[in-house]
């Protein structure tokens, strides 16, 4: 693991970067609350600072050590902030430019999971109306169809008939143009979090929605999360190692959560990387740090460390 800080001194002035003007915006600010009460928790010099739709605007004028960043979606997870932090010298949390950009575009992932042969569900690029029939042809019902860059499981609408795929199609549509449609995998959803080089216990996430969605991550009380996962050890350590596999394979690094469908006979399918997670009473992150011992307070100091590796 990355060298354990002792001292908070040693962090220096933390801003932790929030909310952002994506459409996670409202998720990222009660993440950024979260970190922010227990970085302050633990004697840590931290400001809150809302990056709103311009990081050199937030951080102008003021002088940090390093960022925690936990703004989600665009602009703050896909290399723009961390673009800018580079070019200021200034350490941050979490993975670099090169694997938030990639992560960020589920498309990409899944181009580069496929050409080293790691397993992903079969997927139709949607560019205009005449994809609909191929989307039909090439993966049959049910199907997800989703916008590339988007998160939070925003824009995404799982498709039960040919009738309702154009409809999903214009939903995608809204959040970005670059929309694709993916197999659906008839099995259970799992998520592998991993924080520095340590994978977390796997979570298998069990909703009445029709997929793991928005609501199902944020609002509902009905989810439920089964930590311990019931898989057999074995199994699990080939499901953590498949995860840290594809997240080495998109350079994220520090921390992070992969999501995944295990079919029905087991076989794993690797669906999307978050590389700045939740970190909101629901999330899923902390919910598996727990389960081995590390609370919500240790969980983002040791978050935090992983910016110290970036120290020039």
């Amino acid at each position: 693991m990355t060298q354990a800080v002792k001292s908070p001194v040693e962090f220096g002035k933390v801003a932790v970067a929030m909310g952002g003007s994506a459409a996670e915006r409202e998720i990222s600010l009660s993440s950024g609350r979260a970190v922010l009460a227990a970085l302050q928790r633990k004697n840590v010099d931290a400001v809150g600072v809302d990056i709103g739709d311009s990081p050199f605007r937030a951080l102008s004028g003021q002088s940090f050590d390093r960022v925690f960043n936990i703004v989600h979606g665009r602009g703050g997870e896909d290399g723009v902030l961390q673009g800018f932090l580079e070019a200021l010298h200034i350490p941050y949390t979490g993975s670099g430019v090169l694997g938030s950009a990639i992560a960020m575009d589920k498309l990409k992932t899944k181009l580069i999971w496929k050409g080293i042969g790691l397993p992903t569900p079969r997927w139709v690029v949607m560019r205009s109306d005449e994809d609909l029939g191929r989307c039909e042809q090439e993966l049959g019902f049910p199907l997800v169809v989703k916008p590339a860059q988007e998160g939070s499981s925003i824009g995404i609408t799982k498709v039960e008939n040919r009738d309702a795929l154009a409809d999903a199609r214009k939903t995608a549509a809204k959040h970005g143009q670059d929309l694709f449609a993916e197999a659906w995998v008839r099995g259970r959803e799992y998520t592998a979090g991993f924080l520095q080089e340590r994978s977390l216990p796997l979570i298998r996430l069990e909703t009445p929605n029709n997929f793991y969605d928005f609501d199902a991550k944020y609002r509902s009380d009905a989810t439920r999360y089964h930590c311990p996962s019931g898989l057999e050890p074995q199994l699990e350590q080939r499901i953590q190692e498949l995860a840290a596999q594809a997240c080495a394979a998109v350079a994220v690094t520090g921390w992070g959560r992969v999501d995944l469908f295990l079919d029905d006979q087991e076989n794993p399918w690797l669906i999307e990387v978050n590389t700045v997670p939740g970190m909101t009473d629901h999330s899923l992150i902390p919910m598996a740090a727990k389960a081995v011992g590390i609370g919500f307070d240790e969980l983002v100091w040791k978050i935090l460390e992983t910016s110290m590796a970036r120290d020039s």
